[in-house]
């Protein structure tokens, strides 16, 4: 797994495409999936932030989602699909580590385009897979998906 930053080195085209469509809104907005402790999923929707070249979400404390990620770090994230032609979509999956460096997340806070709280648990999204989709025959019987796929590199 890789940091966001690693991700847009190895493959700068997909990344701009996942972080404009993580931030299309204007405000990062996804939807979390996390794994609960009896082991099955549990889906939320976050604010995802870009930080000096990493991927984030903050969690509010009482958040199941954090306990998840807490327990066991497997995530993924999924942007928000719009229902119309030339829509896309872009899904990460990897490990999430918390992270409790003041000065670090003093600088996540800062470049957060949500109102984010001192209080959030902070966790980094490091980034193991990423699916790029896109449709085709939109409004057609023959509508199918597109998938364009990158691994982080195994070692």
């Amino acid at each position: 797994m890789v940091p966001w930053h690693e991700f847009v080195a190895a493959a700068p085209e997909p990344a701009a495409t996942g972080e404009g469509l993580l931030f299309q809104f204007g405000v990062g907005l996804a939807f979390l999936a996390t794994v609960r402790k009896d082991g099955g999923p549990r889906l939320h929707p976050v604010c995802p932030v870009l930080s000096h070249g990493r991927l984030y979400v903050l969690t509010i404390p009482t958040s199941p989602k954090q306990q998840d990620l807490r327990r066991d770090g497997r995530y993924a994230l999924q942007t928000f699909p719009q229902p119309k032609p030339d829509s896309a979509e872009f899904y990460i999956t990897g490990r999430a580590d918390l992270i409790e460096d003041p000065s670090l997340r003093r600088a996540v806070f800062n470049n957060a385009k949500h109102k984010a709280h001192e209080s959030e648990i902070l966790f980094e999204l490091k980034v193991d897979r990423v699916m790029h989709t896109t449709w085709e025959g939109w409004g057609t019987a023959e509508l199918r998906p597109l998938h364009s796929k990158w691994h982080a590199p195994k070692g």
